[in-house]
């Protein structure tokens, strides 16, 4: 974790860097494995029972693995009325994970968010920083396998 060490030494050893460290930490791992939170404990003497409050409190951060694309499927009324439910079941069905899962591969995490302030395109998704809407099952569909083809073509 010398990558945590360097992150930590960057910084004041005071509580208020912990916040910045934590997102400098996740932003190197994708996530915040439970090491760094002990060595960030360490370094900042700030008990891991208090930066697990935080990192829990917060729903940037992630205590799990996380995939390469991040899926957030609106649930907000706008996009429930015209259809968000039956997008989002062919999403789960599709990659074989529910919300706040991530696919085995790690190509995909899916989660659900009150609103993407998008209501014009309902439904929608966001995938990464990408929004796609007006979707059907069906068109939900293709736009996943487009990014799969994306990590083909650019894994070669």
């Amino acid at each position: 974790l010398s990558k945590v060490d360097r992150i930590i030494d960057s910084h004041e050893k005071k509580e208020a860097s912990l916040i910045p460290i934590l997102q400098e930490v996740q932003g190197e791992f994708g996530y915040l494995p439970e090491e760094a939170l002990v060595r960030i404990g360490e370094g900042l003497r700030i008990p891991l029972s208090k930066i697990y409050g935080v990192v829990t409190f917060y729903a940037q951060f992630y205590l799990t693995r996380r995939g390469r694309h991040t899926i957030k499927s609106c649930q907000g009324t706008a996009c429930h009325v015209k259809g968000a439910k039956i997008v989002l079941d062919a999403i789960i069905k599709n990659l074989e994970i529910n919300p706040g899962e991530t696919t085995e591969d790690l190509n995909f995490s899916l989660e659900t968010v009150a609103c993407l302030g998008t209501c014009f395109l309902a439904p929608v998704i966001m995938i990464d920083h990408d929004y796609y809407g007006k979707l059907t099952p069906g068109s939900a569909t293709k736009v996943l396998k487009k990014y799969y083809a994306k990590e083909i073509v650019e894994g070669d």
